[in-house]
This record gives structure tokens, C-alpha cells and sequence, in this order.
């Protein structure tokens, strides 16, 4: 079985900043992709970031120069660093571990967090 366990939410004033971590656990031998989602009260889900197993990088815009992304493979564990954070930033932080495969399987599924809240004040 595998898990994703997030922490490093919680609540901080605008311009401050916070960091998320994200384990997977279990007998994983390969992850493609690994990042962030987040969902605010009313929206969809959307897409924060993502970093694949070579280091490749998307952002959404929206956090552009405010988040950085990083990941260590060896511990299958993928954060987040959040600066410069503002209220819109508010909303239930899920991580996501794509094309993850198994020991001694040959197939690969996504897989998700339970989500941590992250609520920034004005």
C-alpha cells in the first residue's frame, strides 16, 4: 500500500511564508511526477506545481516566483516553499505522486495526499 503524508500547513499573514513536505511511502520503486494541487472552498482543483523525477519544473502562474519546488527521489519526498504568500494562496494543499510503480510491478497509477490547509491572512 502506499501513502502520501503531507504536513506544513497551517496559518500566516500575508508576505509570510510556509513550507510543505510530502512522503510516499511503501515498496515504490520508480515515481514519475510529484507536486502540489491545491483547492479552495468553491473551486476546482488546480494545479500548483509538479517535478518529475528529472528535476523537469512546471509552475502555475499564478505562483511564479513566489514557490519553489524540490524533491529528493532517494526519500521519495517532494516540498514546497512558499514565500511571499497571500490571501488568494488560501486553500487545501493535496499532493500528488504520479506514475508511481510499485516493486515488482509493471504497471504505474496516481496517486494523492489527504490535503493540509493553508490559510494566509490580510
Amino acid at each position: 500500500q502506499v501513502q502520501l503524508v503531507e504536513s506544513g500547513g497551517g496559518l500566516v499573514q500575508a508576505g509570510g511564508s510556509l513550507r510543505l513536505s510530502c512522503t510516499a511511502s511503501g515498496s515504490i520503486s520508480w515515481i514519475n511526477a510529484m507536486g502540489w494541487y491545491r483547492q479552495a472552498p468553491g473551486k476546482q482543483r488546480e494545479l500548483v506545481t509538479t517535478i518529475t523525477n528529472g528535476g523537469v519544473i512546471n509552475y502555475a502562474d499564478s505562483v511564479k516566483g513566489r514557490f519553489t519546488i524540490s524533491r529528493d527521489n532517494a526519500k521519495n519526498t517532494v516540498y514546497l516553499q512558499m514565500n511571499s504568500l497571500k490571501p488568494e494562496d488560501t486553500a487545501v494543499y493535496f499532493c500528488y505522486a504520479g506514475g508511481l510503480r510499485l516493486s515488482g510491478s509493471y504497471y504505474s497509477r496516481d496517486y494523492w495526499g489527504q490535503g493540509t490547509q493553508v490559510t494566509v491572512s490580510s
